[in-house]
């Protein structure tokens, strides 16, 4: 009779469970029985480690083989354990020492010939690995460099099971074969993440060797302004206009506005896209805002999470820290539309499926572009429009009032004009420029929230603007009456105080005065104040 242990992470969402591996030998005809609620990927690793310890010159063990995964209440699933079992079974076995690998965590696929292949989720593993005193891990070579991004973790990449045999047993290493490169995009996410992200992919990665600059973009003072707010405050934006007015080229630009990721807010984003499967080979670190882009035909899974078992990251958490922006936003569904509203509030979205509940990070900055009609030339173009009243207000009604009243800015886009289209390149500012701007007045905000958990004006609640920072005395007379009017409702009220919080940080303002707030409620309702929306001094 034998027994060993070592341990792996189950994956719930982006969050890790530590789960320990065992195995145990006992006398009788050869069986080998995987128990702990383990899903039909984990059962199918029976194969696969049989085939490849066998293949790595290690004698598999001809007796009754039980492996359990504790906790067994916890669902697992995947190819991660393969390595775990396949050590514990030669542990049990007395080909490795049990004492070796009873405080080692392992996370990796093999393949049949021993070859240890990368999997999903290796950041969020690794960190819970960490937070539950775990501090020697080994993962495919391939994903070492993720791994090490963890902090006070031993990290040990390994091409081969044979390979990982003679470091726990001091034999001298072979050497083995460099495995190709090789890409890890999740093939139902591909299309979404990757592709349907356009440049977000790249410049999430770094990888992108030209960005998209403001100066490309002709005309529309407005919405550049309205940009810059948005940037400034993470607060969401909504561009309505008619088709060719450049509301595709605002929002490209948009991530090139947010500052750089910090180290925590990195690690997040970075644990994400790593569940989700799309971490670009040799760039381990997400280290700006990611952009994601999903086709308006996306499903509710596809946009919030979901899948097959246990959820898995959707585009509202692969755009967390960063921008997502759905074109055509009437053209999705508006169940898919009205499931946006609680990570909107909340900052994160809870999947719940039979196989149980998930909750994942979704702090995205939204921006919503549409037509003002199905042809986009109702109130354009005059009698250009072939479309109905009742037509129009059922496309415009698409978009309902709940979400809508979530979103900060409202800016109508115009057409371009001829001298705009034709006039000097480069006749607006640059995003460099504009960045400037953005980031010395996040850090005003930033000073501000000192000591709370706060850092963009976005993130405060109503309450705590309203009784901590106070604007001008009389700054809110108006917006007051439009409440009163029924223009505003208590949400909004509060949106339109940090919108004016924004303004203030970008004009130097040590707190929002009565042009700020008239500022705030144009941008939020569209109805002039006397104030150009695309004033120059914020």
């Amino acid at each position: 009779m034998g027994f060993a242990r070592t341990c792996s992470v189950a994956l719930l969402g982006v969050e890790g469970v530590v789960v320990e591996v065992q195995a145990d030998l006992e006398p009788g005809v050869a069986n080998f029985t995987l128990v702990g609620l383990p899903d039909k990927s984990l059962v199918e690793s029976r194969d696969r480690v049989r085939a490849a310890v066998v293949n790595s010159g290690a004698e598999w063990p001809q007796k009754k083989l039980t492996v359990g995964l504790s906790p067994a209440s916890v669902p697992k699933g995947g190819s991660g354990f393969d390595l775990a079992v396949a050590c514990a079974v030669l542990g049990a076995a007395e080909r490795l020492d049990p004492r070796t690998i009873a405080d080692l965590m392992m996370i990796g696929e093999l393949g049949l010939d021993g070859r240890v292949r990368p999997v999903r989720g290796v950041l969020p593993a690794v960190l819970a690995a960490a937070e539950a005193g775990y501090r020697q891990v080994v993962v495919p070579e391939q994903t070492a460099a993720e791994a090490s991004l963890v902090p006070d973790v031993s990290v040990l990449g390994v091409r081969t099971l044979r390979q990982l045999i003679a470091v726990l047993t001091d034999e001298p290493v072979p050497a083995e074969e460099e495995p190709p490169e090789e890409g890890r995009p999740d093939p139902m996410l591909a299309g979404l993440s990757l592709a349907g992200a356009g440049m977000g992919a790249g410049v999430a990665a770094g990888a992108a060797e030209r960005r998209p600059d403001l100066t490309e973009v002709a005309g529309q003072q407005a919405a550049r302004k309205a940009l810059e707010v948005a940037a400034a405050g993470s607060h969401h934006l909504f561009l309505a206009g008619p088709p060719g007015a450049g509301k595709t080229m605002l929002a490209e630009r948009l991530p090139g506005l947010l500052p750089p990721l910090t180290r925590r807010e990195a690690l997040e984003v970075t644990a994400v896209h790593s569940v989700a499967g799309i971490l670009p080979p040799g760039q381990p670190l997400v280290a700006a805002p990611p952009y994601c882009a999903p086709h308006h035909s996306a499903t509710m899974a596809a946009l919030v999470g979901g899948g097959n078992g246990l959820p898995r990251p959707g585009a509202v958490s692969l755009a967390h820290r960063g921008v997502l922006f759905l074109d055509e936003a009437p053209e999705f569904s508006a169940q898919v539309l009205d499931a946006l509203r609680q990570p909107l509030e909340s900052g994160q979205v809870v999947v719940a499926r039979s196989a149980g509940m998930v909750r994942m990070p979704a702090r995205f900055l939204l921006l919503l572009a549409a037509n003002p009609c199905p042809c986009g030339r109702h109130s354009y173009v005059g009698d250009g429009c072939d479309c109905s009243p009742t037509t129009v207000r059922r496309y415009q009604a698409r978009l309902s009032g709940p979400l809508l009243d979530r979103v900060d800015l409202r800016v109508r886009v115009e057409a371009v004009s001829r001298a705009e289209l034709t006039g000097a390149p480069g006749a607006g500012e640059s995003t460099a420029t504009v960045a400037v701007r953005v980031r010395e007045a996040r850090e005003r905000a930033a000073a501000r929230f000192t000591d709370t958990p706060w850092r963009t004006n976005s993130e405060v609640p109503g309450h705590e603007l309203r009784t901590r920072w106070y604007p001008r005395p009389g700054a809110l007379r108006e917006a007051e009456r439009d409440m009163e009017r029924g223009l505003l409702t208590a949400r909004g009220l509060d949106r339109v105080l940090r919108v004016a919080w924004t303004l203030a940080d970008l004009a130097g303002h040590d707190r929002p005065e009565t042009e700020d707030v008239a500022r705030a409620l144009q941008l939020r309702t569209g109805v002039s104040r006397g104030i150009p929306a695309g004033a120059v001094g914020f």
